[in-house]
């Protein structure tokens, strides 16, 4: 779909994605955006990851980094919101969103942005190009909570013509041109309740539950967005190190930095491993047919198949990239120098090199129902 006017914050270039593959079912799945499909059984999770032979190099040159979501150059901004919303505060040369001043402990700099895009790449191909997993059927009103450079949003819009895809964050810096049923606002979803829309089909959050604070209240939020038998789904990250075959030590320096990172983030009154107990929660919130996907992703090219490789070298990218982010706010909220943070990251950095360690994360993908 080609893309129109200014929406809400940097152009982005992005490559087509195949459609969604059908979700098991009892019954055949109907064509998007006709009808209800049948749910998946409950809980859908992966075996061990087979590791490369012991013989195995890794090579840095398997996989080449490319940059499909480049920014052309546009601004990263907003022109429908005033202008204190682009206010940003700067520390230790990373920039930070200034509106709900100090709340949010990761920086919304082109570094992170990009870490971003670069995660959603990963997640399609984790997901084989899946945007979600929720059985839906019509969809004309999509809400993308969190949405972030907002290119999740984009691409539903894109898969989804007919629908309005609203994306609202904290922070400006989704795209200026987007197809004509995406827009954005800027907002937070802990604050007032003036952004809730009515009406939703489909509630979308991805990497959000581990950096909100009032997780039950923004699903209340959802549930009364959402019209009867609308569906809501979380993709999240459970940010805990894990290993099936004892290669990880206790002592292991990635999975001490991310005990540090989970200390450091309940300062900010945040859960790192939340996402794996987010079912009770859902059912508190109202929702009915809860559902889980969990899927295993190592962090490096230690697995044997090669997908899992390439998903590998994305998250232990991504882990590199957040690095820095984690020796700001974070460990100064514990009271960390920046040369014990320094050296915490520079043992992580080192140990995620080795791919005779198998760590990996375990991501969830819930997603449940609001009843008829």
């Amino acid at each position: 779909m080609p893309p129109t006017g200014p929406a809400a914050a940097t152009a982005t270039s992005k490559p087509p994605f195949p459609p969604d593959p059908p979700i098991p079912s009892a019954t055949p799945k109907p064509t998007q955006g006709q009808g209800t499909a049948a749910p998946p059984p409950p809980l859908q999770s992966q075996g061990q990851i087979e590791p490369a032979p012991s013989d195995f190099s890794s090579d840095s040159d398997e996989f080449a980094l490319t940059d499909p979501f480049a920014d052309d150059g546009a601004a990263r901004s907003s022109t429908s919101v005033t202008s204190s919303i682009y206010a940003h505060t700067f520390e230790n040369g990373r920039r930070y969103q200034h509106f709900k001043h100090g709340r949010y402990p990761i920086p919304n700099d082109d570094d992170e942005l990009d870490r971003e895009d670069m995660k959603h790449a990963m997640l399609l191909e984790l997901t084989d190009g899946r945007l979600y997993y929720a059985p839906l059927g019509e969809v004309r009103n999509v809400l993308d909570v969190g949405t972030g450079t907002g290119i999740w949003a984009i691409d539903m819009g894109d898969r989804f013509p007919g629908a309005r895809v609203r994306g609202i964050d904290i922070s400006p810096v989704q795209p200026v041109w987007v197809p004509p049923n995406v827009d954005f606002l800027v907002d937070d979803c802990e604050g007032e309740d003036e952004w809730i829309p009515q009406e939703q089909d489909f509630v979308h959050l991805r990497y959000m539950v581990v950096v909100l604070r009032q997780v039950g209240l923004v699903l209340q939020r959802a549930f009364t967005s959402l019209k009867p038998g609308g569906w809501i789904e979380l993709q999240e990250l459970c940010a805990e190190p894990l290993c099936d075959d004892g290669t990880m030590r206790d002592d292991d320096p990635v999975k001490y930095m991310y005990d540090l990172a989970g200390r450091a983030f309940s300062k900010f009154g945040m859960n790192v491993t939340l996402p794996k107990n987010l079912g009770p929660m859902l059912t508190d919130a109202g929702f009915t047919n809860v559902q889980c996907v969990v899927k295993k992703v190592p962090i490096g090219v230690w697995a044997k198949d090669k997908t899992l490789r390439l998903i590998g070298m994305y998250q232990k990218e991504a882990v590199r990239e957040l690095m820095p982010a984690l020796s700001g706010r974070p460990f100064a909220a514990l009271g960390l120098s920046q040369a014990e943070a320094d050296v915490t990251l520079a043992f992580a950095r080192q140990a995620m090199d080795d791919p005779k360690v198998h760590r990996y994360f375990n991501y969830y993908f819930w997603f449940a129902q609001r009843p008829v």
